[in-house]
Formats: structure tokens, sequence, C-alpha cells
């Protein structure tokens, strides 16, 4: 849609469903920090209107210059999205996930 806002801010806390870790959102946190899994909640980031809300699996990860790209994959419907990794990741996860080829 013509005008429509590519990236919603939403600032809020989780429980990650997969891990069960207390996420405190700031508004662009979109995975959990501790086991990197995320859930298919929106179609444009932020927006919260994907009608799946399957698991997204953190398949891999690729070194940019200014940090991390995350892979993911939604276990439910086969969606594929990427993030930036955040600052307060667990930066173990993601060297594990950078070893795995996308």
């Amino acid at each position: 849609m013509l005008g429509m806002k590519r990236f919603q801010r939403k600032k809020e806390d989780f429980f990650c469903a997969n891990c069960g870790e207390k996420v405190q959102g700031v508004g662009y946190t979109d995975h959990c920090p501790k086991c990197l899994w995320s859930q298919h909640v929106d179609i444009n980031p932020g927006d919260r209107q994907a009608d799946c809300q399957g698991l997204m699996k953190p398949i891999s990860a690729e070194v940019m210059r200014d940090g991390y790209i995350i892979h993911y994959q939604c276990e439910k419907c086969g969606f594929k999205h990427q993030v930036k990794s955040a600052e307060n990741d667990n930066f173990e996860e993601i060297v594990i996930l950078s070893k795995n080829v996308d």
C-alpha cells in the first residue's frame, strides 16, 4: 500500500515461546536475546498483522560490517526473514549460527 509505514516501533515485553526467557522490549526487539528465536507475528516489522504465529527458528547468521544478520525460517509456514542482531544477543549462539550456510 502506498504511504504505509514499512516499520512500526512497538515497545513490548514478552516471554520467549521457545525458551521461556522474559524479554524486555526496547521498541526494536523482535527476538529472544538468549536463544535468538522469534515468532512470526509481523507482515511488515512491528505491524503484528501476521496470522501465522509460528516459531521462527534462527537458521544462520552472517557477518556484516557493523554486526551480524540473523536469518530465520518459520517452522509453521516456511516464511523466511532476516534481522540485524542486537547488542544484548547471545554472542555464542550467533557464532554457532554463523557456521551454518543459508
